[in-house]
């Protein structure tokens, strides 16, 4: 049964696609059933999957209308992990549900069917408390935050902790924090080290032992339509995100053990 992360945080730039890509393709390695959920109308996760939004026929956007099944939309891509794909039709999806009734619920619906023939579905959620955010974290077991160690991104952080508060105490009350990722990371870089040892400190094990260095290939790969697995796996960043395949890989396994018997006092 496909444990649901959705990849957030409402600060752009911090590396939310590169990830769900990355991971995707990592999991897909191991190897793991992996599903990606695009949910942003930009495409960059398609794009980066290797699969050309342009030619797309059914994509999340006619899944959240309820115009097709969800297993009707999804695409096999060449590194071995399932894609239902995105486009600009998302942006009017955010018009038409506007006004629909059990709106955040959609994708939650859409998925649930799925979870059976899935180890991890994982979601690309847009830079934004949209609509298409609120579905992703209604339908998610957990949220996993990328985050560059930087000063103004522990405002977005702080911002999107109460947001999943508020998604617990009225659409998804058993939603977790899967953990904060440190992306684009400098070692060099005195703020960044300050920003990481705060995070580590006010979060403990939440935070991913796993770092994202600053990598040029990791940049290179999309443009490829590759992730950085696939496109160069030796390289510091195909390291980090195989070794992030592996933390998360371990966290579900631990999840996943009895809990030992209690010992009964007499």
């Amino acid at each position: 049964m496909a444990r649901i992360i959705a990849i957030a945080n409402q600060k752009g730039g911090v590396g939310k696609t590169t990830t769900a890509v990355n991971l995707a393709a990592a999991l897909a390695r191991t190897p793991q059933r992996v599903l990606l959920v695009d949910l942003d109308a930009q495409g960059n996760a398609t794009m980066g999957s290797g699969v050309d939004k342009r030619q797309i026929e059914t994509s999340t956007f006619e899944v959240l209308l309820q115009e097709s099944q969800a297993r009707a939309a999804i695409v096999r891509t060449a590194e071995d992990f399932d894609l239902m794909p995105a486009n600009i039709d998302l942006t009017a999806a955010e018009i038409q549900l506007m006004d629909a009734p059990a709106r955040e619920q959609r994708l939650k619906s859409a998925l649930e069917p799925l979870r059976p023939d899935y180890d991890w579905i994982l979601i690309d959620c847009p830079p934004a408390l949209s609509v298409m955010t609120l579905n992703a974290l209604t339908a998610a077991d957990s949220v996993l935050i990328p985050m560059q160690c930087e000063y103004y991104a522990l405002e977005g952080l702080s911002a999107l902790m109460e947001t999943v508060s508020a998604i617990r105490g009225r659409l998804n009350p058993t939603l977790e924090i899967e953990g904060v990722l440190r992306t684009m990371f400098d070692v060099r870089n005195n703020l960044a080290n300050a920003v990481s040892a705060e995070l580590t400190e006010h979060f403990g094990e939440q935070v991913f032992r796993t770092i994202v260095p600053r990598n040029v290939r990791v940049a290179e790969a999309p443009s490829h339509g590759q992730s950085i697995v696939g496109y160069d796996r030796a390289s510091r960043g195909g390291v980090a995100y195989l070794g992030l395949a592996g933390e998360l890989i371990r966290r579900q396994q631990e999840r996943s053990r009895p809990a030992p018997p209690r010992m009964e006092t007499h």
